[in-house]
């Protein structure tokens, strides 16, 4: 039990000994020159395994992209596998692997959001007119949804975004060389506690208030998940708090959904609200420690955490280090909660199988919260007015209230808080200023990318989880997307099969090749529809997670509600 592995070796391989070692080293040698520079990047930061995609992070944002000798001594630094290091960089999209011979992207990059909603007001168009003006010069991409779908069409000039973005506004942008995140008028530290914040969760610390009636207020709300799934959050909370210690929390910031901004805005306006929300939660489930995953597509509001969650500690709200917030990448499948765990542990973002599931075994294999902005964000008004207060919202039978991202032909869209169970119709005339000029109501998505179409003859149905079912669609993040008679369904549904494409984690071969597959057969002209009900049932039925399992709703809704512009 006390021999070394190389005495091992050495008995092995008797000929490998002393005056026998290689004329030189075996793999890829180390540049000084990029050792020292990672090393001034990481400082005194911990080289732990989970940190990978920060430290990842960092040399992105030094270097422009990820050079091959800073990944080989970010390898060594951390004593990983460089195989190990080049997947996970090699996952995301926001990270740019330059290899030794390989010419290094230019100092700009310019991300024109290609997704549905900026697809209809003239993304296209404009991608393809800053090409030609930038060739060369500044990079010009395309990305999917970047949560700002109220301001379509949206690009991203660094880390500035821009919306209701022009070839103009966008060139003003790179001449003044502004790439910073513009920073968002929010409620600081001060001006929440002096409403009142954080005075129940000081009670919840100091014994006042009792979690058996917490967990039980909680669950007489009806408060959902609001990142889609929509499952009981006192429920929830009860199952991760029945399991062994240690315990996490973990809140997925991740909402990629396009057409879905509403975690946004109430980071940006209220962030505090949910961050009292938050500490309650991890109160109540005795949680070790929080992780706030965030998508890279916010960098305005990591930088507004990370000037106020030191606060918290400083007040003695939190333990020093007790929140961690980490960084996304650019994968929309991190949305889906084993996915973001497994990037929090600093790996590729890949589903996992289920059962087990993360309230039992989550992060680092502990019980784990997961719990989406909106959800955290409603807990203290609930607890401090009561469940009542929540519950008796709503209308057509929903429960509660909800935050819609509307979009696409209204004549005002935005965040609409509204009574659970509104319907379509009602978000429109109510909430939405009616339909935008010389645009008539032709179809919806009542749940972003995933959540299928409707057409406008099924306006009337209740926008509430469990009510759309039958018709193959639902709420999820209550993204809905509305569309015209200016709108041609082919185009819209193929959009939204190639950003499932782009998206899928690779990881099955039904999402995998079933998306690629069907986008090839819905750009012929006329479609095959029977190959593509084929294609799309084996998704649905064989898929390991979510995104797969939903890829083919807008395909089988325009097949069943508009055969006529696709067949």
């Amino acid at each position: 039990m006390t021999d070394t592995v190389s005495t091992i070796r050495k008995r092995q391989h008797p000929g490998r000994g002393r005056g026998k070692s290689r004329s030189h080293p075996k793999g890829r040698q180390i540049d000084p020159a990029a050792q020292d520079e990672l090393r001034a990047m990481l400082g005194d930061r911990p080289r732990d395994r989970d940190l990978l995609i920060e430290h990842l992070h960092l040399i992105q944002d030094s270097q422009g992209c990820l050079p091959s000798a800073h990944l080989v001594a970010l390898a060594s630094e951390m004593n990983l596998p460089m195989a190990e290091i080049f997947e996970v960089a090699s996952f995301y999209a926001h990270f740019d692997i330059v290899r030794d011979d390989e010419t290094r992207p230019p100092d700009v990059t310019i991300r024109v959001c290609d997704s549905l909603t900026c697809e209809m007001m003239g993304a296209k168009a404009l991608l393809k007119s800053l090409g030609d003006k930038y060739a060369g010069s500044v990079r010009v991409v395309p990305a999917p949804c970047m949560g700002r779908c109220d301001n379509a069409p949206v690009a991203e000039v660094g880390h500035n975004h821009v919306v209701n973005a022009t070839a103009d506004n966008i060139d003003a942008v790179v001449t003044a060389r502004n790439f910073h995140p513009a920073a968002p008028a929010y409620r600081n530290f001060d001006a929440y506690c002096a409403d009142g914040g954080y005075a129940l969760l000081r009670a919840c610390l100091k014994g006042q208030r009792n979690v058996e009636d917490v967990l039980a207020t909680m669950d007489d709300s009806t408060l959902r998940g609001m990142g889609g799934a929509g499952f009981p959050t006192g429920r929830k909370w009860q199952f991760v708090r029945a399991g062994a210690k240690p315990r996490y929390l973990t809140v997925n910031g991740d909402e990629g959904e396009p057409g879905t901004f509403k975690d946004r805005h109430y980071l940006e306006t209220d962030p505090h609200r949910f961050l009292e929300g938050m500490l309650i939660a991890a109160w109540a489930v005795e949680a070790d420690r929080s992780y706030i995953y965030l998508r890279d597509e916010y960098p305005q509001i990591r930088e507004l955490l990370l000037v106020e969650l030191p606060k918290l500690t400083a007040a003695g709200l939190a333990p020093e280090g007790f929140i961690e917030l980490r960084r996304g990448a650019g994968a929309y499948i991190c949305g889906e909660e084993s996915a973001m765990i497994e990037s929090i542990e600093g790996k590729r973002g890949l589903p996992r199988h289920r059962p087990p599931y993360v309230a039992q075994v989550g992060l680092f294999g502990r019980p784990t919260l997961v719990n989406n902005i909106e959800t955290l964000f409603w807990v203290r008004d609930i607890l401090e007015k009561g469940p009542g207060w929540f519950a008796d919202h709503g209308r057509n039978g929903g429960k509660g209230m909800r935050s819609f991202s509307v979009s696409g032909r209204v004549a005002q869209p935005g965040v609409k808080l509204a009574p659970a169970g509104i319907t379509v119709r009602e978000l429109i005339d109510e909430y939405c200023g009616g339909m935008a000029e010389g645009h008539a109501f032709k179809a919806y998505l009542p749940g972003g990318a995933s959540g299928g179409i409707l057409p406008a003859a099924k306006g009337d149905l209740p926008l509430e989880f469990g009510k759309l079912e039958s018709e193959g669609c639902f709420v999820g993040s209550h993204a809905v997307v509305i569309l015209s008679d200016k709108d041609n369904m082919g185009d819209v549904a193929r959009n939204l099969m190639r950003f499932f494409e782009d998206e899928s984690c690779g990881q099955c071969t039904p999402c995998r090749v079933g998306t690629e597959k069907a986008v090839a057969l819905m750009n012929d002209p006329k479609w095959d529809a029977g190959l593509l009900n084929e294609v799309g049932r084996a998704m649905a039925d064989a898929s390991i997670c979510g995104l797969g399992q939903a890829a083919a709703n807008p395909l089988f809704s325009v097949l069943k509600h508009f055969p006529e512009e696709v067949i």
